[in-house]
């Protein structure tokens, strides 16, 4: 017998036994998910990354596969991905209207980045996506039961109702009062960074970068460099936001020799770097810059 293989995958009656069997399937494992979580999450532990394929394989099932994923958060003591997207919403805080995430390389990475700071000070959870696939999930699940999934490290600072008006305000006189330090930044770093802003992100920081809203972010680029992708046409310039209330930058800004400027400059952008699990193009110049830095303030202690 003959049968043509495009022949069963466009056919009627395939096409709705596997609707059939997706939604036998799904619905067992919500039962599971229900009544076992122990169980449930063993399955996860073994398929868990293969699910998160799940939205953008399946648009019709979207919601339901969203609902059985599960993650780590900053609310989760380990680093175990036990946090579902319900359990999210029935902790969000008065006045939240998004769930956050974060992605990295590891769940240190991930739990210490610098773009958690606002977050962390305002008691807002924050997921932890540390899988190669979670950059992909996120792509096409941006909105879970009328809540938008948002990234802490994309686009401008977007709180909501949950903004302080008092700190924006201050972040934009900041802002004017320092033009000439940006300016300066931004001339320095002109071929790293696409622009220096100050930040509203960061309490306790220097630095840290971000990307636009719709650009790849940098864990996405370093994935997909890992796995021999060329990113050069869909990588772009991060930008480079200072906390301004830090001594590193009020020390920045005494600064009248333009080269320890420069350096000090550049320091801070590759720290900014390291700080998101990053890796330096030039190791080797970084430390070296630190090092030059590190002994003139010993010998000014002399």
């Amino acid at each position: 017998l003959n049968v043509s293989r495009e022949i069963l995958q466009y056919n009627k009656k395939i096409a709705n036994i596997r609707s059939a069997n997706v939604k036998r399937v799904l619905s067992l494992l919500e039962d599971m998910a229900k009544d076992d979580a122990d169980k449930y999450q063993t399955f996860w532990r073994e398929f868990g990354k293969v699910l998160k394929e799940g939205p953008g394989e399946d648009f019709g099932n979207k919601e339901r596969i969203a609902g059985l994923l599960r993650f780590a958060s900053t609310n989760s003591a380990g680093d175990e991905q036990t946090v579902t997207l319900d359990e999210y919403i029935s902790r969000m805080i008065a006045d939240q209207d998004k769930i956050y995430y974060v992605s990295a390389d590891s769940s240190a990475a991930a739990r210490h980045s610098p773009h958690l700071e606002i977050f962390r000070k305002k008691g807002i959870e924050v997921l932890l996506l540390t899988d190669r696939v979670d950059e992909w999930l996120m792509s096409h699940l941006t909105e879970y039961k009328g809540k938008q999934l948002r990234s802490v490290a994309k686009g401008d600072l977007d709180l909501g109702k949950l903004s302080d008006a008092n700190q924006k305000a201050q972040a934009e006189e900041i802002t004017k009062t320092n033009k000439d330090l940006l300016e300066r930044v931004k001339k320095v770093l002109e071929t790293k960074a696409r622009d220096v802003r100050v930040s509203e992100r960061l309490t306790e920081s220097p630095a840290c970068l971000v990307v636009d809203e719709h650009d790849m972010s940098a864990h996405l680029t370093r994935v997909l460099k890992s796995m021999g992708q060329q990113t050069a046409g869909a990588a772009v310039k991060p930008i480079l936001e200072l906390n301004l209330e830090h001594p590193l930058l009020k020390r920045l800004s005494t600064e009248t020799n333009e080269q320890r400027f420069a350096d000090l400059s550049n320091i801070l952008f590759d720290q900014a770097i390291l700080a998101e699990g990053g890796a330096l193009e030039d190791p080797a110049s970084f430390v070296t810059k630190l090092n030059d830095l590190m002994l003139g303030m010993v010998l000014q202690g002399q």
